[in-house]
């Protein structure tokens, strides 16, 4: 039995939220095997009981000997969420998912607790998918200090990496990233899904990944979902081996620098 389902039993009520996007998606469509409604709270005690010091460098996987690959999602939880979480599990595969706070907070399918138990990585990706460098100091602080409080409030997990939106950074995101520990993680080989909604097209852009690669992708699209299990396949093919991004480096990487690739 996955640990999920196993933490799953422990407690169950409603969520919370009023609907937010930053983006609209193209079709609703939720998990047939979504997890039941949980006190996200009590799930985050447990998940700290189970996970002490997450997130952890990787115990099988020394990404300096064997060929590794991270892939990354932006921009949710969303309406797709939950069936990636889906295929990942059928997989076996571990992501770095990078959330946008009024996604976290709208989010009424106890996502986040369900991918730390399920050993993904979470990322900061601010608040309301502001381009940061175009904020004051005060607003840069609110877009990523709003989003890290209510991930940890809902997982227990204070997240050690962010994803400024658009890739947009400068000397005061980086200096305000590295206050609240956090590492800036861009990416190496981006697959346009965003733009080109065709899951052959956004396989065949993720599977040009090289050892060491970060992928950069969108859990909010239909589209980037049903092209996983086909880079997957494509990337495994090749000798792969799929590992969140702290497990890429081996160790946390160091809060305020930017990194695109191994």
């Amino acid at each position: 039995m996955r640990v999920w389902s196993g933490l799953l039993a422990l407690v169950l009520v409603a969520g919370c939220g009023a609907p937010a996007a930053v983006e609209p998606v193209d079709v609703v469509r939720l998990s047939a095997r979504a997890p039941a409604r949980v006190d996200a709270a009590a799930l985050a005690r447990s998940l700290a009981a189970v996970q002490p010091g997450w997130p952890r460098p990787s115990l099988t996987a020394d990404c300096r000997k064997v060929k590794c690959v991270a892939l990354t999602f932006d921009d949710g939880p969303g309406d797709y969420t939950q069936w990636l979480l889906d295929e990942l599990d059928d997989l076996g595969v571990k992501a770095t998912f990078f959330v946008v706070g009024q996604m976290v907070a709208a989010d009424r399918h106890h996502t986040l607790p369900r991918m730390v138990a399920e050993g993904h990585e979470l990322g900061n990706h601010s608040w309301s998918h502001a381009e940061l460098p175009r904020l004051s100091d005060v607003g840069i602080a609110r877009e990523l200090g709003r989003t890290q409080e209510l991930v940890q409030k809902i997982t227990g997990v204070r997240m050690g990496v962010m994803r400024p939106p658009y890739g947009s950074t400068n000397a005061r995101v980086a200096a305000e990233s590295r206050r609240l520990g956090l590492a800036q993680i861009l990416w190496s080989v981006d697959t346009l899904d965003w733009r080109d909604r065709v899951a052959t097209i956004v396989a065949r852009r993720a599977s040009r990944a090289t050892r060491g690669s970060i992928v950069l992708m969108h859990d909010i699209h239909r589209t980037t979902v049903e092209a996983v299990p086909h880079l997957v396949d494509a990337l495994s093919d090749k000798g792969y081996r799929f590992v969140t991004v702290s497990e890429l480096y081996g160790k946390p990487p160091a809060p305020g620098r930017k990194y695109t690739e191994l």
